[in-house]
This record gives C-alpha cells, sequence and structure tokens, in this order.
C-alpha cells in the first residue's frame, strides 16, 4: 500500500461513484466552514487529521460541519440522546436509490420535485431529506412516530429554508403502523427509504454497543458508548429487525399502486432471505438487493416493486409529462 501524503484524507473507493465523500473527510475544508470542529480534530499515527469518535459531541460537530459545507445545511442540531448517522453511509443510500430509479427511466437518473420520496422514520436528524433534496433535488415527506424527534426535525426545516420548499414532516400517531396513516389515498410516491431498528430490544441495543467498543478498546468502563446515540424507536423493535421487515413487506401490499419502489436497508445478511420470502408471499413484481460498503461496514438495500415493467414504463411517462 502507498504511503499517505500527511493530513490528506484516505479515499473510500468503495462508497458510490456519485458520493461527495469517497475521498475521505477534507478536515481542513470543514474546520473553515465550521470553526467550532477545530477543538475536535488530532492526528491519527499515519499523520492524518481525524476525530475521536468515542465522543459523542466530536461525532455531532462534524456532522454539522459535513451538512454545512456539503448540503447548504447551516443550522442543524439534534437533543441530546438521538441517533447522530454517519453522513457518508447516508448519501450511499441516496445515490444507489437514484440508480434505482434511473433503472425504471433507461439509464438516466431523475432530479427535481417531481420525484416524490417518503422517508419512513426520518429521526430527529432530516439526514435523508437534507441529502436527497441537495443531490437530486427530490421532494420528500418525512414520517415519525417520537414527538420529540418530530420536533427537531421541523426545526431544521424551519432553520433553513431552502428546505421548507421540499420537506413535508407527518406525525405518525400508531407504532402498530409504517405506512397506513402517512400515505394519503390517491398520493404517489416514487420511491420509500427506510433505516429499519435492528435490535429486538433495549437491553440487546445496549450490549450490541458495548461489545463494539470492547472490541476497539475504547471502553475505559462498563458503561455502554453509544456515540451515535438513538432512541428506542430508532434502535430496538420487539422481534429485532427480522421482525419489523416482515411487517413492512405485509403493510406494503395495500399501497401496491401508490410506491413505484418500496426499499429499506437490512443490516442483517441472514434478513434478506426472510424478506424476500414475505415479499413474495405478497405477490411483488421484481425484488433488488443492492450491495452497500463503507469501509468495514457492510450493508444493503432491498428494493420492490408490485408493478409490472409496463407499469413501471407508463408511471415514468406520467410523471415527465406532469
Amino acid at each position: 500500500m502507498s504511503a499517505q501524503e500527511p493530513n490528506q484524507p484516505e479515499a473510500k473507493t468503495n462508497m458510490h461513484p456519485r458520493n461527495k465523500h469517497r475521498e475521505g473527510y477534507d478536515f481542513k475544508a470543514l474546520i473553515k466552514t465550521t470553526p467550532a470542529l477545530r477543538q475536535f480534530v488530532r492526528t491519527n499515527e499515519y499523520d492524518n487529521f481525524t476525530i475521536n469518535f468515542a465522543n459523542p459531541e466530536a461525532v455531532k460537530t462534524l456532522n454539522k460541519a459535513l451538512l454545512q459545507h456539503y448540503y447548504s445545511v447551516n443550522h442543524w442540531d439534534i437533543p441530546e440522546g438521538f441517533l447522530c448517522p454517519p453522513i457518508p453511509g447516508r448519501a450511499d443510500y441516496i445515490h444507489y436509490a437514484a440508480d434505482l430509479l434511473a433503472s425504471v427511466n433507461d439509464g438516466v437518473v431523475r432530479k427535481g420535485r417531481k420525484v416524490r420520496v417518503l422517508d419512513i422514520g426520518t429521526g430527529a436528524n432530516l439526514v435523508y431529506p437534507i441529502v436527497g433534496f441537495k443531490e437530486y433535488g427530490w421532494n420528500f415527506v418525512g414520517s415519525e412516530l417520537d414527538l420529540e424527534a418530530m420536533a427537531s426535525a421541523q426545526s431544521i426545516v424551519e432553520q433553513n429554508s431552502h428546505l421548507k420548499v421540499a420537506v413535508e414532516l407527518r406525525q405518525q400517531s400508531k407504532k402498530a403502523d409504517i405506512f397506513k396513516g402517512i400515505i394519503k389515498p390517491g398520493e404517489l410516491f416514487d420511491l420509500t427509504l427506510c433505516n429499519p431498528p435492528f435490535h429486538a430490544s433495549a437491553k440487546e441495543a445496549a450490549a450490541g454497543s458495548a461489545r463494539k467498543w470492547d472490541n476497539l478498546g475504547l471502553r475505559k468502563d462498563k458503561q455502554p458508548i453509544l456515540n451515535f446515540g438513538g432512541q428506542n424507536t430508532e434502535l430496538w423493535y420487539p422481534g429485532g429487525e427480522a421482525a419489523f421487515l416482515k411487517l413492512m413487506a405485509a403493510q406494503s401490499k395495500p399501497f401496491e399502486k401508490q410506491v413505484l419502489w418500496f426499499t429499506t436497508l437490512v443490516s442483517k445478511k441472514e434478513n434478506l432471505r426472510i424478506l424476500y420470502n414475505a415479499l413474495q408471499k405478497e405477490g411483488v413484481k421484481d425484488v433488488q438487493t443492492i450491495n452497500m460498503s463503507q469501509g468495514q461496514k457492510v450493508s444493503r438495500i432491498m428494493a420492490w416493486t408490485y408493478l409490472t415493467p409496463v407499469e413501471q414504463q407508463a408511471w415514468n411517462k406520467h410523471n415527465l409529462d406532469l
């Protein structure tokens, strides 16, 4: 492996080709945009700039800098304890989703507000709508169950005027519902996104975090470190990721003609088969698995549609003619 020039970001070549973060974090540029980041930046053993990713405040400040520098969001914050997601990974999902829409549009990536996207569980951070609007100009509806997360997301929209025209937030009042109560009668969405909870309980979520930091040698006491935070609705669901995915499959069926592509992240590889089998029972017309990786983290997107190829083409023609 060739040596890196001192203080140069390490390229993340396994990210999507359009991902702005493929070349790593340009801390010099980020500090210039967000001076508050400077106090958290240090050099590692390779003389490259980095931060302590076990420090929640450092991670949140890095996110603020990334969102300001690359996505024109000058006011962003989240309440203590809420999920502070890694921006590069979230951006990858958006770009692969754009490719999915392009696959039924003669390979042309669709841009502009005619593209309507539903972000299931948008969270306090609102990252998917922020990235999707900046990169492609898409129009978003973000659903959220947690009242505090909803208020945080609404605050981000209100404090960044350009988001007001592109992001609508809707409160999900029933924990058992995913699409019902959010998708209105006759309303159409080109795409749905979801980052589902992947633990089966709060105890399991805490244990998973503790194992992660023990393996890295970063936990100095017996308390788990959650550098990216996460509330109950963000991290765990009764029955875990598998149960949530099966519910999502079943609940997508009533909206089969209102959504072009349903998609979700699947963090555990063994759950791909579970979701696939559940979708087959619902009579989907096509299922696709899209692999993603950022460094050592491997994830995947599963996408499905109830529309035939002819119906997909008719959908695109209708939307392009609007």
